[in-house]
């Protein structure tokens, strides 16, 4: 009679345990007959004899101790019967050619032989999986003596060759599952299990069968890899299998799969949660076992990298799939995040830390090195980190990359050098190193193409970029003009209505007085005819008041305008209010003057000298001021006499000489009465005339080879007023600075003829000179090219205020929130500060310094809106209405009318420099008069709306003023309105302080049902397994309990008692020291 083979229980507990219950176990045979109706041919030996036998049966079975506890408490009975049964199916002669490992090896090797010559068929591939599962059976069943003739016939590489060669059909049918089942059935038995860790490839290898689309086979995979990192020395195998399999696949990064295969949900991934289950427990596994166990900085550094992968919204997004096992592993991985994220900002005395926020970390780290020995190493990385190579484009990202490997492993690594992760670099070479990741002869061939195209590049930039200044201004220009046009075409019309509704008026009252006066004879005259032009005399009279006469007369006027004087001599004077940068620089002429005694001071005959000398800058007197005075005294020609004139002129001459006389005046004497040779070779050394100041000069230099333009074409550019934009605005500012002053340009007269031997900056102040106007047209250009940009500036600041005071006045929600503040005010004051009318807007700002007495992290303020949130609830959008405060919070009245006001002179000093060209004579390809008027035409149209509307604001602000009770004139815009932006941002940061609150009670309460519903399931379950305790499979062993823990996530029960603890403690005592305001007596 033989027994037939037993269903296994994937989920029991051992290998073999104590039967539970009185009745006899069913044991199926061959016959369908029940174990207990047997009837043995040999009795029961006696009690020592039987416990022999038992023991040696016992002990193939390589149970744990527990197990073997329970096999040993049976009844005499029970363990003769289980012995009989073993020795009954081991002597079976249908199972002796399978009941020896030989077989299956021999089997296994052939099927890996045959896949590479042909496929499988259906029929083929069941045939097949039965062996592969038979060995399984075999591996799980079979006396311990099987399992080691298995492992010394080499079966283990023999399963992992098989897996190494199988091809693509193989891969994906159940043959890999069972193939991997196998192994897990050998690491079932301890001795089995101790050979597949010393196997130098066979974790790397069981992480290939990862790349199969199989599901099964993927969940098996993931069970092992998960519970060899429980195993003693398991985890960093695993993780040695996850860098291997990075390869194997071509991952970008580690673990890049898994977090795929956990962010699929489509196709029949939608539903898969086992798959997902598996991935969360083997994640969970190796950041909390091996090194993460006490190491704190190995799971922030394991845990950065799925949470650079993406896995936080991944872990969200698991959550709709309300699985009681996976939300188990997944409130795991999210409670030892917040443990570790508590520990690092304990570290820094802090709550939270923005590992995101790189500025926020810098902080961190500057603060704890600040004043230590460490700092000025901190800011040598710094200094260095600056000088790291950089590119748009990433192309040099392996230095950054090496730098943070470096970084990990010195975190990483103990005190004996070993690091708990993969050590991702054998040495520090770094030279070695980026040989290795950067052919160095393709980097300096693409530097150099990539040189070229950058210099095409740019220099086809800068030409799109003159094009696209030069087009841009003109479509600015006229859109300008056309707006202004069909604004004054609409303000011509208004005040032609206007005219002619006060003529109708006028007449009639003139017939009406007539009518009146028929009595007494008194006639009175029509009302005299329009001035000639129509409306415009009025309307350009009306606009005169406040605008600058316009230069260019309208096509449908008729008046020409009155003559202007002639000029005074020297240039016209500068306007009233002119900037002083607009004053001509040219003094009246001088005309011979006398001592105040009656006579005239004696000619003095001062020597010239041979050649051009330098000028001495100094502030001579007036002849009228000598008398009386020390100069009266003095006589310098005595001095001349005495003096060196020769020496001096080579000392300061206007041609520039070699540096020779300073440095070995010997050698200068020498060659001065020397041969014709040295002669020769002194006129040689002469290069340039300069009469300018050195330092001047130089700078002038410079400016003029930023410009990359020659001499003729600035002074082209600034005749045309540089309408091809050639000149832009840094440098014409450049250029203001470098207007030839009196004294340059007579100097530069009297050497004109001298010309080509000026040097470069002297010939261009030169050449600038000529040109008449010439600062006054510089300063007119750049007025003209500022001007759209100042306006740009000036026009949202008032528009600012305009709103802002606007807004203020209007607010019903404002209104009302002041209302409330008056009543408590009123109610929490007594005697002289209570029964007020109103209050300073200043007050509202002490609203937050008003504390509770029952919870000092509530104010007054966190009171004022839980009221209006019950109450008022509209008033908690009060921002909404006041949009422009923060604005006009920033404005300074003083600077923006002094701005307003510097805007006004500037067009009043080009009017004037418009009058004086207008008055003169035009060389060819002068463009000042037109484009100039043009631009005064548009420029004045536009200003005077800024007037008006900084007028409009002003009245406007007042009225705010006034509105609220606030004095007039004693206090600024910027104050005023400050007051309310300071309060909006308290209303606003105090809402946000109780929404805070509201989400932390909630989370705290979802936590706590969630720990009760865990505690109860566990209950449940501890329960069941309680009833279940006598029934045990003989299938089951050390690692497949193993297994199973780590599937339901019961391994990490202790680890979630611990956490709740601690989260329950340090709840308890951040309750004081937590930055966060919680609401703990108010309900709201």
């Amino acid at each position: 009679m033989t027994m037939a083979p037993r269903k296994r229980n994937r989920h029991a507990l051992g290998f073999l345990c104590c039967f539970g219950g009185s009745d006899l176990p069913e044991i199926n045979l061959k016959d369908n007959n029940p174990l207990q109706f047997l009837e043995f041919s040999v009795p029961i030996p006696p009690a020592e004899e039987l416990n022999a036998r038992f023991s040696e049966l016992v002990d193939e079975l390589d149970l744990t101790d527990k197990n073997r506890e329970a096999m040993f408490a049976l009844p005499p009975e029970k363990k003769w019967q289980i012995y009989c049964s073993k020795k009954k199916e081991q002597e079976d002669p249908n199972k002796l050619a399978t009941s020896w490992p030989d077989y299956y090896i021999d089997r296994i090797n052939s099927m890996a032989a045959m896949q590479t010559l042909y496929a499988f068929d259906e029929e083929e591939t069941e045939m097949k999986n039965k062996i592969v599962e038979d060995l399984k059976t075999a591996l799980r069943t079979q006396p311990m003596r099987f399992v080691t003739r298995f492992i010394e016939l080499d079966g283990l590489s023999c399963l992992l060759n098989f897996l190494k060669s199988m091809d693509y059909e193989t891969s994906e049918s159940r043959i890999h599952t069972s193939v991997i089942g196998c192994i897990k059935a050998l690491m079932n038995n301890s001795q089995g299990r101790a050979h597949v860790l010393a196997h130098p490839e066979s974790i790397n290898i069981i992480s290939q069968s990862l790349r199969t689309e199989n599901i099964k086979t993927k969940i098996a995979v993931l069970e092992i890899l998960g519970a060899v990192c429980l195993v003693p020395d398991g985890h960093k195998k695993v993780l040695q299998a996850m860098l291997h399999y990075q390869v194997y696949a071509a991952e970008r990064t580690r673990f890049q799969t898994l977090l795929n295969e956990l962010d699929r949900s489509m196709g029949r991934y939608r539903d898969e949660v086992n798959l997902k289950t598996a991935i969360m427990s083997f994640i969970n596994a190796v950041l909390n076992a091996g090194a993460g166990e006490d190491n704190l900085e190995f799971r922030l550094h394991l845990r950065y990298e799925f949470l650079m992968l993406g896995i936080q919204p991944v872990i969200d997004k698991l959550r709709g799939h309300e699985n009681a096992t996976l939300d188990r592993h997944l409130d795991f991985f999210e409670m030892v995040r917040n443990e570790d994220d508590l520990e690092l900002a304990k570290q820094f005395e802090l709550i939270h830390i923005d590992t995101k926020s790189a500025s926020q970390m810098f902080e961190l780290i500057k603060k704890r090195l600040k004043h230590t020995d460490a700092y000025p190493y901190l800011l040598s990385i710094l200094q260095h980190c600056l000088q790291m190579p950089y590119k748009r484009n990433g192309g040099n990202f392996q230095q950054w990359q090496l730098l943070d490997r470096i970084l990990q492993q010195i975190v990483l690594q103990d005190e004996r050098g070993d690091d708990p992760d993969i050590a991702p670099l054998e040495n520090f070479n770094v030279k070695n190193i980026i040989k290795m990741l950067v052919n160095e002869n393709e980097v300096k061939q693409w530097r150099d193409q990539a040189e070229k195209f950058r210099k095409d590049h740019a220099e086809l930039m800068s030409r799109l970029e003159k094009k696209e200044r030069e087009c841009e201004t003109k479509t600015q220009e006229k859109d300008e003009m056309m707006k202004t046009l069909n604004k004054m075409k609409d303000k011509l019309q208004k005040e032609s209505l206007e005219l002619r509704q006060t003529r109708d008026q006028m007449n009639d009252l003139v017939a009406q007085l007539n009518e009146f006066s028929q009595g007494n004879s008194i006639s009175f005259p029509p009302p005299p005819p329009p001035p000639p032009g129509g409306p415009l005399a009025l309307s350009s009279s009306h606009m005169s008041e406040n605008l600058p006469p316009l230069p260019p007369p309208l096509p449908f006027s008729s008046c020409p305008p009155p003559p202007v004087p002639p000029p005074p001599p020297g240039g016209p004077p500068p306007p009233p209010g002119a900037p002083p940068f607009f004053s001509m620089g040219i003094p009246p002429p001088s005309t011979t003057t006398f001592s105040s005694s009656g006579t005239s001071l004696k000619k003095k005959s001062v020597p010239q000298p041979s050649h051009p000398l330098k000028s001495f800058n100094w502030a001579k007197l007036s002849e009228e001021r000598i008398h009386g005075t020390i100069w009266n005294e003095i006589d310098d020609l005595k001095a001349f006499k005495v003096l060196d004139l020769e020496d001096f002129e080579k000392m300061f001459s206007a041609y520039q000489r070699h540096q020779d006389l300073l440095t070995n005046p010997s050698s200068c004497k020498q060659k001065e009465m020397g041969s014709t040779e040295d002669l020769y070779l002194s006129t040689r050394k002469v290069k340039e005339l300069s009469v300018i100041d050195g330092r001047r000069a130089q700078n002038c230099v410079i400016l003029l080879s930023k410009l990359k333009l020659t001499n003729e074409e600035i002074r082209q550019a600034i005749l045309k007023m540089d309408e091809q934009e050639d000149l832009a605005k840094d440098m014409l500012e450049q250029l203001l600075k470098f207007v030839p002053e009196k004294s340059d340009t007579d100097l530069l007269e009297e050497h004109k003829h001298e010309i080509e031997r000026m040097a470069r900056a002297d010939r261009f102040l030169f050449e600038m000179s000529r040109i008449d106007h010439y600062q006054q047209r510089l300063q007119a250009l750049f007025f003209k090219k500022k001007f759209p940009e100042r306006l740009a500036e000036a026009k949202p600041k008032v528009e600012a205020i305009l709103l802002a005071s606007k807004e203020l006045i209007r607010s019903k929600r404002l209104r009302q929130l002041l209302e409330v503040v008056l009543a408590f005010g009123n109610f929490m004051n007594k005697g002289q500060r209570g029964s007020a009318y109103g209050f300073k807007v200043s007050s509202l700002n002490k609203i937050a310094d008003t504390k509770s007495s029952i919870d000092r992290n509530i104010t007054l303020l966190h009171y004022l809106i839980m009221i209006f949130e019950k109450n008022y609830p509209d008033i908690l959008d009060i921002q909404s209405e006041l949009q422009h405060l923060p604005e006009a919070a920033k404005v300074n009245l003083v600077e923006l009318e002094k701005e307003v006001n510097n805007i006004k002179n500037g067009l009043k000093a080009v009017e004037a420099e418009l009058d004086y060209q207008k008055r003169r004579m035009r060389e060819s390809g002068d463009r000042f008069v037109p484009v100039m008027s043009d631009f005064i035409t548009v420029a004045s149209f536009s200003f005077s709306e800024l007037e008006d509307l900084l007028n409009e604001a002003r009245d406007k602000y007042a009225k705010a003023l006034k509105h609220f009770g606030e004095s007039e004139g004693k206090m600024q815009p910027d104050e005023f309105f400050g007051i309310f932006d300071t309060f909006l941002q308290s209303f606003a940061e105090a809402k946000q302080d109780l929404e805070n609150m509201r989400k932390k009670k909630e989370e705290e309460e979802r936590r706590a049902r969630m720990e009760a519903m865990l505690k109860e399931q566990r209950e449940k379950e501890r329960r069941q397994k309680k009833a279940k305790a006598g029934s045990i499979s003989e299938e089951s062993g050390e690692f497949d309990d193993l297994v199973s823990a780590l599937r339901s996530g019961e391994v990490f029960d202790k680890d979630l008692s611990k956490l709740k603890r601690n989260r329950k403690r340090l709840g308890n005592q951040g309750l004081e020291t937590s930055r966060e305001r919680v609401v703990t007596k108010l309900n709201y």
